[in-house]
């Protein structure tokens, strides 16, 4: 056994020099490496997108064309209404100030009345979010519409009051940052949903669900949509006494203009599609017309206003203050604060003309969205509606806040 352990030792050596040389023979050739390819030219990454321009964009009064022209004369008993508007609302301690003082100045001296707004207030130019400064201004009035207490062969339209099922949500109250924003909708079961549509209104029969809520019936349904537009009006009843209704509530479904339908449809040229233009497509196809009018599923619901002490006085507006005609106009107040003088440069309805001067932002409406936007209050009657309905200019707009406002929308 002594004499065999040195030829084991040998073959044991002899069997790991074997195993090896077969491993290392196992291993392949690392084959070398080819070339990489070059790599395309980098694109340069996007350059980041501007921030949206602020609102209101500090101005000089010498560059607001025309203040030196207009009468700001005819524009004070506008303003002193915008005072008792705000008077008491949470804004008023921004206002109470220049609205106290402008009660001891004469309200016919257009000279002292510029002085005090250049030397209490800064302009403001009204800037979209790409920083464009021009916008669109439409105009609107108060209509006269023929109308009955009770429904008749003849007065078969009914104009309704605020249903008893419509939720009104105040968004601001959960959070601050959604002011003047409210969500509308209605109650099934435990969830909150849409309310009705205007086709949904009329095919359910809401008159005959909730009878008590119909303020009126009238005679056109055509008038009684642009009510529904203008948001106020007058209706004369059989025995020529005059009802005032002005805006209750909406339905929540965002607006939607049936003369851009029509001219998307082919049946109505763009520039034909004004109140007139429309009126007249209603006259020619009445079998179409609900039809059309459901194709805006806004829906407003209305009150009856009380009497006012002075029979010219206008509708009221949101502010709560009668409105004046050519002085007062409805702005989004996410942008414009209610109450806010407003120096508007646009033009005449269909023409080159300017129209330039001081306004009062007193009221809002559903189709009044975006920034340099606004909605120009012509009056009462035929002729109001005319210009009213022809009006779709573009414009430019300053707004007038007081030097220690701070401007935050």
């Amino acid at each position: 056994m002594g004499r065999c352990a040195p030829w084991l030792a040998l073959a044991f050596c002899a069997l790991l020099a074997a195993c090896a040389t077969v491993e290392e023979a196992a291993k392949p050739a690392c084959p070398s490496c080819p070339l990489c390819p070059a790599a395309p030219a980098g694109t340069p990454p996007a350059a980041p997108a501007p921030p949206p321009a602020k609102p209101l964009q500090p101005a000089r009064w010498s560059d607001v064309p025309g203040w030196d022209v207009d009468d700001p004369a005819a524009a004070w008993p506008a303003f002193l209404q915008s005072c008792r508007g705000l008077a008491g609302k949470p804004q008023w301690p921004a206002w109470s100030a220049v609205c106290e003082e402008a009660r001891t100045l004469p309200g016919k001296n257009a000279q002292a009345i510029r002085r005090f707004f250049e030397s209490h207030f800064t302009p403001y130019l009204l800037t979209n979010p790409d920083g464009s400064t021009d916008g669109l201004v439409t105009g609107y009035y108060e209509p006269l519409l023929r109308g009955s207490r009770t429904r008749t062969a003849k007065y078969a339209q009914p104009v309704l009051g605020v249903p008893p099922d419509l939720l009104t949500i105040d968004l601001s109250e959960v959070l601050p940052d959604l002011k003047n924003m409210r969500l509308r909708g209605r109650l099934v079961g435990n969830r909150v949903v849409p309310y009705y549509s205007r086709a949904e209104i009329a095919d359910r029969g809401l008159a005959k669900i909730y009878p008590e809520k119909v303020l009126l019936w009238v005679d056109d349904p055509v008038e009684l949509f642009f009510l529904q537009i203008q948001g106020s009006g007058r209706v004369r009843l059989p025995d020529g006494k005059m009802v005032r209704l002005g805006y209750a509530d909406q339905n929540g479904h965002p607006y939607k203009a049936i003369g851009r339908v029509l001219a998307d449809r082919g049946e109505l040229p763009i520039e034909q599609a004004s109140m007139q233009g429309i009126q007249a497509w209603a006259r020619a196809n009445p079998s179409r017309l609900a039809e059309l009018l459901d194709a805006n599923p806004s829906y407003v619901f209305f009150r009856e206003m009380p009497r006012p002490q002075n029979a010219s006085d206008g509708p009221q507006g949101a502010l709560g203050v009668p409105l004046t005609p050519g002085r007062s106009i409805a702005v989004n107040p996410r942008y414009v604060p209610l109450g806010a003088p407003v120096f508007l440069s646009t033009t005449q309805p269909l023409s080159a003309a300017p129209l330039t001067r001081l306004v009062h932002a007193q009221d809002t409406g559903g189709a009044i969205r975006g920034v340099v936007r606004a909605d120009f209050f012509w009056g009462f009657g035929a002729e109001a509606g005319a210009q009213a309905g022809r009006m779709k200019q573009q414009g430019k707009m300053w707004v007038l806040l007081p030097t220690d406002f701070v401007a935050t929308p």
